[in-house]
């Protein structure tokens, strides 16, 4: 979350802020609330000291009377601290409550807009969009010519939006998987499986919403814990609570895990198959770095993302994504769209991974920090996240892009070694 200090001390710029993101803002409540926190905390130490000052003259007093008046005075003095020590807690939890729906700053440069119609396309990659003389086929329908993907048992053992992988296509997601991690062990990331699990401070922590009506997150009941969205959870929490030496900065981590979603609300043509799922598998690129490195991070991340997929020939595109459209933690985000052939009437773009700045807001709430040889104090790192891989939306765009007129599909070079063929046939 935002520094309370930063917030009190700029806060036309914080309203500004979250108009932008289209969030709804309680800026002025907060300002009044803390104004509050602080005349209460001035008053429990002037009472503590008037308090103190009566205890230490009790030893002064005449005679048993005065002595009896003294303590009853200091017993006052006390009850009045500790009421108004309550009512300050109580202030400073409503402060960190509202303080916490506050987003994140977002970068200068990001393009202002309610949605992602707003985003600005900053390049594209190496292939164009394939031009088909044939009547195209979306993944839907290459699967079931192809048996790769069975949604109706996947409906029948766990409702919509689930789906068994068969035949090739677990091979695909698997090479999909093992590409992507490979590429970034080369990269210098640490790769680590992470639990699909989490505690719900973890999930706060990193800025997802784990319970209530607004949550994409599945909870277990009667538990303090969470099916993870994404990796980027765990990934965070690896070092929540830590304090880190400025010279083990940047920690890179590529993380694989499943990744859970309720997706309420999603529905229609474009959220067709894979798109939109309720679980997938997907490797994780996080970042631990010292602040004045996160902006060359982000572009690093984003320069990653756009080697995959250049390396698996598929039609891309690299978007900065608006204010609107952007995460609560997230300072600055670039996307990559792959060019859907079965998307829409005519193909259309769709999202497959993404990267965030998160600057210091997420390791502020997870309480992150380093320290530098002689240099007083801590301060907060910057963390950053990056897709490489979202297996289930890589695969629509393999298995479009890659059709032939015979309903085959050929597989990306770089995945043979792994799945084993040249087509899926």
């Amino acid at each position: 979350m935002l520094d309370r200090k930063f917030i009190v001390d700029n806060a036309d710029l914080v309203i500004e802020n979250c108009e932008r993101r289209g969030v709804p803002q309680n800026v002025a409540e907060i300002l009044e609330l803390e104004t509050r926190r602080r005349d209460l905390l001035n008053q429990v130490q002037e009472l503590n000291r008037q308090a103190n000052e009566v205890s230490k003259s009790i030893g002064q007093a005449q005679d048993e009377a005065e002595r009896e008046d003294r303590k009853e005075q200091g017993r006052q003095l006390r009850q009045q601290k500790d009421s108004c020590q309550e009512e300050h807690d109580a202030t400073e939890d409503r402060i960190l409550g509202l303080q916490s729906q506050i987003p994140n700053i977002s970068h200068p440069e990001a393009p202002v807009g309610a949605d992602d119609k707003a985003n600005l396309e900053l390049r594209r990659g190496t292939q164009e969009p394939p031009q088909f003389d044939f009547d195209v086929l979306d993944h839907v329908e290459l699967a079931e010519k192809l048996d790769l993907i069975d949604f109706e048992s996947g409906a029948r053992v766990a409702g919509a939006g689930f789906y068994f992988l068969k035949n090739d296509a677990v091979l695909l997601d698997m090479a999909l998987q093992l590409f992507a991690v490979r590429h970034l062990v080369a990269a210098g990331f640490t790769p680590v499986v992470t639990p699909d699990l989490a505690y719900t401070e973890i999930l706060q922590g990193t800025g997802y919403i784990p319970r209530g009506p607004e949550t994409q997150i599945y909870s277990i009941e009667n538990s303090n814990l969470n099916l993870v969205a994404t990796a980027e959870i765990t990934l965070g929490g690896m070092l929540s609570g830590q304090v880190l030496d400025s010279e083990q900065l940047p920690v890179h981590f590529c993380g694989v895990s499943h990744c859970f979603r309720t997706e309420a609300g999603a529905a229609g043509r474009a959220s067709r198959g894979l798109y939109r799922v309720h679980q997938f598998s997907k490797v994780e690129m996080f970042a631990f770095t010292l602040p004045e490195d996160s902006d060359a991070t982000l572009d690093r991340f984003c320069q990653l993302e756009c080697e995959l997929f250049d390396q698996l020939q598929l039609p891309y595109r690299v978007v900065d994504t608006a204010t609107g459209d952007l995460g609560g933690p997230a300072y600055r985000k670039f996307d990559l769209e792959a060019w859907m052939p079965g998307r829409g009437d005519n193909g259309e773009w769709g999202e497959v991974t993404s990267t965030s700045n998160c600057t210091d807001y997420q390791a502020r709430r997870l309480n992150i920090r380093y320290k530098q040889r002689s240099v007083k104090g801590t301060r907060f790192v910057h963390t950053l996240n990056g897709t490489a891989i979202a297996t289930s939306r890589a695969l629509i765009a393999v298995m479009e892009n890659n059709q032939q007129a015979d309903g085959t599909i050929v597989v990306p070079e770089v995945l043979r070694p792994w799945v084993g063929k040249d087509v899926i046939s």
